[in-house]
């Protein structure tokens, strides 16, 4: 898990704040700026369980009106009444937890609570903690359908003037 020390300051100006974990910028939007950060799963002492982070501030803010429009509770119904979509969700999970194995592999940390959480951290696969984290696996690449859902929810992916240039 490396980033430069360029990319590590835009990526902390994008958030707000000092990154806790090593990470690789592993999604970019079309102006070079980092999108999407892919998250070491511990600090060294204790598990970081969101492996894929949303960095983007357009789309964090466009994501949070969608929370706060109810989308959140619009989809932990879609679990609860879709056998298909609770079924790629799972399946979701466990490429989440794949991954976090993978990059845990030649730490010689303890990886055992890996199997008690899903995508960032929850533990209860029913509900849905937030649209961030789940758009940030699905643009890493994991067929997330929760992300998929949020992202065909919007109108434009990113903005049109690249906002981050300020943050360099």
């Amino acid at each position: 898990m490396v980033c430069d020390a360029s990319e590590k300051r835009v990526v902390e100006a994008q958030i707000g704040r000092k990154t806790k974990v090593p990470f690789t910028v592993v999604k970019r939007c079309s102006y070079g700026y980092p999108m999407v950060i892919e998250c070491f799963p511990t600090d060294g002492k204790v598990p970081f369980p969101t492996l894929h982070w949303l960095t983007c501030p357009y789309l964090r803010k466009e994501i949070a009106r969608l929370e706060e429009k109810g989308m959140i509770k619009q989809l932990e119904n879609l679990l609860q009444t879709s056998e298909s979509f609770k079924r790629a969700y799972e399946k979701a999970v466990e490429y989440d937890r794949k991954r976090k194995l993978e990059l845990l592999e030649d730490s010689k940390m303890d990886s055992s609570w890996v199997y008690e959480m899903g995508i960032g951290g929850i533990r209860d696969l029913q509900h849905i903690k937030c649209l961030h984290l789940h758009v940030a696996s699905y643009l890493a690449g994991i067929p997330n359908p929760v992300g998929k859902k949020v992202l065909e929810s919007l109108d434009d992916l990113e903005c049109s003037v690249p906002l981050c240039s300020h943050l360099i």
